[in-house]
C-alpha cells in the first residue's frame, strides 16, 4: 500500500482492464481505458502528490505482492485544528473480491491514518444499498455511529449514507 509512481502504470491499467462487468450498482465494473495513456497517467500520479503535500487528500495503491494492483484506500481530509477529521474511501477491483484484500488494505490504512497521517477521527460514509462497503468498514474495525438524512446527492437525488468511525483511540 503507498502511492502511485510513474512506473506502476502497466499494472496500474491491467487492474482496471481486467475488472469484471458490474456485479451491482456501487461495482463501476468494465471501464474504458483508451484516454488514460502513460501522459495522462503521469499527470495522475502528480495531481495525488499534490493533493498530499496540500494535506487534501491522500491515496494509497494497494498491489499484491507480486505486482498485481488491486485497488486503492484514500482519506480526504475534512478538518484539522482541534479536530483532525478525516473521510476514508475505497474501491477494489471486482477480479480480487473474496480474498481478504481490501479487509487487510483498509485495516492498515486505518493504522497509517493514525499513526502517520495524525489523524484523530476517520469515519466511511457509505450508502444504505451498499452492505458490502458496511461489511468491509467493520472488519477493519470501524463502528456504525448514525444514519446522515439526505447527506450527498448523487444517482440524481439526495441519499441517505451510514456513517462509520473509529478514533485514535480504537473507538
Amino acid at each position: 500500500m503507498r502511492q502511485l509512481r510513474n512506473d506502476d502504470y502497466e499494472a496500474w491499467l491491467e487492474g482496471f482492464t481486467g475488472r469484471s462487468d458490474s456485479q451491482y450498482r456501487h461495482d463501476t465494473g468494465r471501464m474504458d481505458m483508451t484516454e488514460c495513456t502513460e501522459d495522462w497517467f503521469e499527470k495522475l500520479v502528480e495531481k495525488h502528490r499534490q493533493l498530499a503535500a496540500d494535506d487534501t487528500a491522500y491515496i494509497f495503491f494497494v498491489f499484491h505482492k507480486d505486482g498485481r494492483h488491486l485497488g486503492h484506500v484514500d482519506f480526504s481530509t475534512l478538518e484539522r485544528e482541534e479536530f483532525q477529521w478525516a473521510r476514508i474511501g475505497y474501491a477494489f477491483h471486482n477480479q480480487h473480491w473474496g480474498n481478504g484484500y481490501a479487509a487487510e488494505a483498509v485495516t492498515r490504512a486505518l493504522e497509517t491514518g493514525f499513526r502517520e497521517l495524525g489523524y484523530h477521527r476517520i469515519e466511511a460514509h457509505i450508502n444504505l444499498d451498499n452492505p458490502r462497503s458496511m461489511k468491509l468498514a467493520e472488519r477493519a474495525g470501524m463502528t456504525f455511529e448514525c444514519t446522515r438524512k439526505g447527506f450527498i446527492y448523487e444517482f440524481g437525488e439526495w441519499t441517505d449514507n451510514h456513517v462509520y468511525c473509529k478514533n485514535a483511540e480504537g473507538e
